[in-house]
């Protein structure tokens, strides 16, 4: 709390974000997330590396401090270091009120591994972030309260937009054009003119404003995407030439077949978005690349991204991101060969991803890798030591 401390990889130079910033640091004016080089240079700081299995482990070990107390059906993991918990029908078991019963468990939390936690505390989902992120870590004892009436009487006139939940800078700019500059403001403008500029988003705006959310965490629980897809994205380290990337797609989706396998899915289409350096004038590009029968086979999906790769990324262009998402993934029907398949071949193929998939599990992600891994400006191997895309501490 005291310590002038960020969490970043000083191996990815001073461009690179700062995961995390002390209190002590944002005392001094450094926002959360901001980039290395963004912090003033008279400051002394300690610069700490990612940990992320620590992360994760510990992570784990609070939510198990939970579960002793509230069922995980009353509990909704927002993510790795939030939850939502709804605690209605424990107050009486515990013989607590909300806020008695936040300093237990937070007290449980610190007591076991020293991390001091923040709670909020709203009687809906919505008024429970706000008070956490905008109250509560302004509180002496780390814990804000809000209801409908406290937030319209505390927070109407607060600013920045940018501090609510699911207002991002182009929202808060789309609204200052319209000049409204608070949710007092959002709560008392037109509806049709809110509608009119943000569509069926204008909804979830208003009901906002006025503090309210009616989707509760059993509402989240029982909620089944009628579709499904995989993703995987990755920001490159330096520009790469477009040739260069082609590797990189294809280590991306040999990767993203090897997660299907595991997953027991197929699917028939990818969609594939390139980012282009800043030095070129285009931001992106993107396109999709379908086959007649759904399927995880690698020999089949890293020759459709290559394909789909030359097809849409200009041969001179320099380029800086990669996300690649297979479309409605699905469970595998019964297959119907074509006169031009070899069966026997593809289920040995088939039979050879499975047993690569269970090596990784067991030795490690490295413990087996392609040749194309091998080359100097492979990404495959250090993004197997990461995870979600930074340094596990392993």
């Amino acid at each position: 709390m005291c310590t002038n401390l960020v969490v970043a990889d000083p191996e990815r130079g001073d461009k690179t974000i700062c995961l995390a910033v002390t209190p002590a640091m944002k005392a001094l004016g450094v926002r959360n997330r901001c980039r290395v080089f963004e912090i003033p240079k008279q400051i002394q700081y300690i610069t700490a590396s990612p940990r992320m299995k620590l992360y994760i482990d510990y992570a784990a070990k609070i939510y198990g401090i939970y579960l002793r107390y509230v069922a995980k059906e009353d509990i909704h993991v927002y993510s790795i270091d939030e939850v939502f918990m709804d605690v209605t029908g424990y107050l009486a078991l515990y013989g607590k009120t909300p806020k008695e019963m936040a300093v237990m468990l937070m007290s449980e939390v610190l007591r076991e591994t020293g991390i001091r936690a923040t709670c909020g505390i709203g009687t809906n989902l919505y008024l429970a972030k706000i008070a956490l992120d905008i109250t509560a870590k302004h509180a002496p004892d780390f814990i804000g309260e809000l209801t409908v009436a406290s937030y319209r009487e505390t927070l109407w006139n607060h600013r920045p937009l940018t501090d609510f939940w699911r207002i991002g800078p182009g929202t808060a700019r789309r609204l200052e054009s319209l000049c409204i500059y608070t949710m007092g403001d959002v709560a008392h403008a037109s509806e049709s003119l809110l509608y009119r500029h943000f569509g069926i988003d204008a909804e979830l705006l208003i009901d906002h404003a006025w503090g309210l959310e009616p989707t509760t965490i059993a509402d989240i629980h029982n909620y089944h995407s009628k579709t499904n897809c995989l993703t995987s994205g990755q920001v490159l380290m330096r520009d790469y030439t477009a040739e260069e990337g082609v590797l990189i797609v294809k280590e991306m989706m040999d990767l993203l077949c090897l997660e299907m396998v595991d997953r027991g899915v197929v699917t028939k289409s990818i969609t594939l978005q390139v980012g282009y350096a800043s030095s070129w004038g285009k931001s992106f590009v993107k396109g999709t690349a379908s086959v007649s029968r759904a399927t995880h086979s690698d020999a089949v999906w890293v020759k459709e991204i290559e394909a789909l790769y030359r097809k849409i990324v200009h041969p001179d262009a320099m380029v800086r991101r990669m996300n690649i998402t297979c479309n409605k993934i699905e469970e595998p029907d019964a297959v119907q060969y074509s006169l031009f398949e070899n069966p026997v071949e593809e289920e040995q193929h088939d039979r050879l991803q499975k047993t690569v998939v269970g090596l990784r599990k067991r030795f490690g992600k490295n413990a087996v890798v392609k040749g194309m891994n091998l080359e100097d400006h492979g990404t495959t191997r250090e993004r197997n030591r990461q995870i979600g895309g930074h340094k596990s501490g392993e």
